[in-house]
């Protein structure tokens, strides 16, 4: 990577300390895969193009023009910008999450609890003090899916469409999904005896979280 020197405040700690990518980099990125991750942020973080456009100092016509890939912010702008995206500057050079950036925010230190007598489930934002059926309740640790027992995770319109040939007998099956996006979490109980086939709002890129009955709680990054 070409580098040149400059000075950032303390908070601009996304990437490393007075290291910026030279404007050739800049101009070999892919607009329209740094204008679709830019997209994704900013409505996962709930700003519109106007409110991004005041943090970085452009006027709104330049954020969406990034946004449908006609051209790329200046290397000026990249720090801020990456500061309030919450995103890493690799990121927004290749266009894409890794799991560094995708496990960002703070539902990442989520906590999920399942009842094993009922199947009640509780989530907390950090871990607490969780009972259910008269019995404490220990918060779960997630197991990275291998590739063969990944769920299915396709994109249709504006939602993932999550599916699995995953037992779902009444002794055997997964309870729930659950996406977790910087701040955000969205779940989707499920019930024995259904297929697995289920749909959750495509938030931007995150953390899929399931829970199989037998064998515990597992995640993979989407």
């Amino acid at each position: 990577m070409c580098q040149i020197s400059r000075t950032l405040r303390s908070g601009d700690c996304l990437f490393p300390q007075n290291l910026l990518p030279c404007s050739q980099e800049v101009e070999h990125m892919d607009q329209v895969k740094t204008g679709a991750l830019i997209r994704a942020l900013r409505t996962q973080k709930g700003l519109t193009q106007k409110a991004l456009a005041e943090a970085v100092g452009v006027g709104d016509k330049a954020v969406s023009k990034w946004e449908r890939g006609l051209g790329c912010p200046d290397v000026s702008l990249l720090p801020e910008l990456s500061r309030v995206l919450g995103v890493r500057l690799e990121a927004l050079l290749s266009g894409e999450l890794d799991a560094k950036d995708q496990e960002r925010g703070n539902m990442k230190k989520l906590k999920c609890y399942v009842c094993p007598d009922c199947g009640n489930l509780i989530t907390a934002a950090a871990e607490a003090g969780v009972s259910c059926c008269g019995r404490t309740l220990l918060p779960l640790e997630p197991q990275k899916a291998e590739d063969k027992d990944k769920l299915s995770v396709e994109k249709i319109d504006d939602s993932w469409f999550v599916s699995s040939p995953h037992p779902m007998t009444k002794d055997h099956h997964i309870s729930f999904v659950a996406l977790l996006t910087g701040d955000t979490l969205f779940l989707r109980r499920l019930y024995p005896e259904w297929d697995l086939q289920t749909r959750v709002p495509c938030l931007g890129h995150g953390i899929l979280l399931w829970y199989c009955t037998k064998h515990g709680l597992f995640q993979q990054l989407i």
